[in-house]
Formats: C-alpha cells, sequence, structure tokens
C-alpha cells in the first residue's frame, strides 16, 4: 500500500561542543607515578569547570533526541527516520520550542563565555591552559541544530541519462531497497509493544515474602503502557490488523487500572499480568 501520503522523512541534527581535552602530560604523570604503560589511563580536563552551562545544553540536546526518536521510526541507518504525518504538525511546534530553547540556552553560553574561562581557571589550577578555549566565533560553530524535512518518494524518480536496461535495475535495486526499509521501520511498533508487555509481565510478578512490592511500581508503570497506546495508532502507518489488534487489547487491560490499585492489589496485579501475558501469547513476535 502506498504511504507517501501516510508519512515524511525527518532528519535531527543537534551538535554540542563537548568541554574536554586530553592532557598529554597530565596523563604521563599519572602512567609514571603509577607505573602503568601507555593507554592504561588518560587524563581528560573539563575545560569549563565549575559550571553546569555547558551540561544542560547537553543534557538538553539529550532531552530533544529522546523525543526525536520516541515519535519516529527509523528509516536508514543513520540520518533520516520515519514521521507520520498526523504526527507532523505536534512534532513540528514541539521541535520549533525545543529549537528555541536550545538558542536562549547556547546564547546564555556565549554572553559569559570568557567569565566561564576564569572561572575554569581557578577550579583547574595548574591543569588550566588558555590556548584550550576556542574563539567565540569557533565556540558557536560547535553548537547547532537542525532539522530537516523531505518527503517519502514511494518508487524511484531517477533522472539519469544511462542506458534503458541500467535504469530497470537501478529502479529495482531502489524499490527492493524501499520495501526492506519499510518492513525494518514497521518492526519498531512492534518491538516497543513487546519491550512494554515484557517488561510489565516481569514486574506484575509477585516475590513470595517480597515486602517492597509497593515501592517496585510508579505511575509511569500505568501511564506509560497507555501513552504507546495512543502512539501507536500513530506509528501504524501500514496500518497493520495485527498490531492495531495487539494495541488494542493492551489498551483495553489498562482501562480502569490506576497505580494505587497496582500497589495495594494483589488480585489486581494477577489479573492484569494474566491479560499482559495473554497478549504475548496471541502474536508472532
Amino acid at each position: 500500500m502506498s504511504i507517501t501520503s501516510s508519512a515524511v522523512l525527518v532528519e535531527l541534527n543537534i551538535s554540542v561542543w563537548t568541554a574536554s581535552k586530553l592532557d598529554k602530560g597530565a596523563t604521563e604523570i599519572v602512567l609514571s607515578s603509577n607505573q602503568a604503560s601507555k593507554g592504561s589511563a588518560e587524563v581528560r580536563k573539563n575545560l569549563l569547570a565549575g559550571t553546569n552551562k555547558r551540561k544542560d545544553i547537553a543534557d538538553y540536546a539529550a532531552m530533544c533526541r529522546l523525543y526525536h526518536s520516541t515519535t519516529t521510526m527509523s528509516w536508514a541507518n543513520k540520518g533520516p527516520r520515519l514521521l507520520p504525518t498526523s504526527l507532523f504538525m505536534g512534532y513540528k511546534q514541539r521541535m520549533n520550542t525545543f529549537q528555541s530553547n536550545y538558542g536562549v540556552l547556547t546564547q546564555g553560553l556565549y554572553d559569559c563565555y570568557e567569565d566561564l574561562i576564569d572561572l575554569a581557571k581557578h577550579h583547574m589550577g595548574t591543569l588550566f591552559d588558555s590556548n584550550d578555549y576556542p574563539s567565540i566565533d569557533e565556540l558557536k560553530s560547535k553548537f547547532g541544530f537542525c532539522l530537516r524535512f523531505s518527503p517519502l518518494p514511494e518508487s524511484g524518480d531517477f533522472r539519469l541519462d544511462i542506458p534503458n536496461q541500467e535504469m530497470q535495475e537501478l529502479t529495482k535495486q531502489y524499490e527492493e531497497d524501499f520495501g526492506t526499509r519499510l518492513k525494518d521501520a514497521m518492526r519498531e511498533p512492534w518491538d516497543r509493544l513487546h519491550k512494554t508487555l515484557v517488561g510489565m509481565s516481569e514486574k506484575l510478578t509477585d516475590v513470595q515474602g517480597d515486602e517492597e512490592t509497593k515501592r517496585r511500581y510508579h505511575d509511569t508503570f500505568v501511564t506509560n503502557a497507555q501513552g504507546l497506546c495512543e502512539m501507536l495508532t500513530h506509528l501504524n502507518i501500514t496500518k497493520d490488523p495485527k498490531l492495531e489488534e495487539a494495541r488494542r487489547a493492551l489498551e483495553l487491560t489498562m482501562v480502569g487500572v490506576d497505580i494505587d490499585s497496582i500497589k495495594e492489589s494483589p488480585d489486581v496485579r494477577s489479573s492484569v499480568k494474566s491479560k499482559v501475558d495473554d497478549i504475548l501469547k496471541r502474536f508472532d513476535w
């Protein structure tokens, strides 16, 4: 079936300066003082010691990447991922906000960069070397937030002046590759569902004499399952009836279930586990 109107390709690239530098001199001292051979250890300097500003940017970038990977499906080994068009507007609005916030965080670093170098000098002692630090223009080139969208072509469109036989081979190769990538992409929703179900089943298994039962459950035990059910309605871009059946089974399992009843009632845990295990047995994962 055609999916060119059901999904687009999106590529997210976020770069963050590591602010890390190998100190060869300090490394040699450590190796020598410990009678260790070369390669046994190394000393890496945190060039922004004394502040979390760079780390805050790195953590924010990681959160953006997590949202991106959760909302999309793999398409190539690296680069573009598959985004269902039903999620496009929400995804784009969220990413616009992420990009704006990322700009605010990086600008905050640029504005006080010289002060942060002075602070690092205070913390690093003799490890400090002013030559380790890039200029402000170089620094800015080490941060970036780029989002690219492209349409998902269904068949090869090779506008090349080559013999017909070679053209047919290119087109066949592309279509085979397209089919493989689509199959791999649609494996991902199944894998996410399977991983969630297995995790739920394991957690719902009561252990005789276990007094830590309540502590094993958090609100996310319920909300993660519910959120996955919602997400799978979008990720099932090929309208796989089996995937929808499995998704619906988990959705029905979670109806009326709350975290308090999971914590307090062995009967509720047993009932939910039984339904979850039934889903695991019913489908060919």
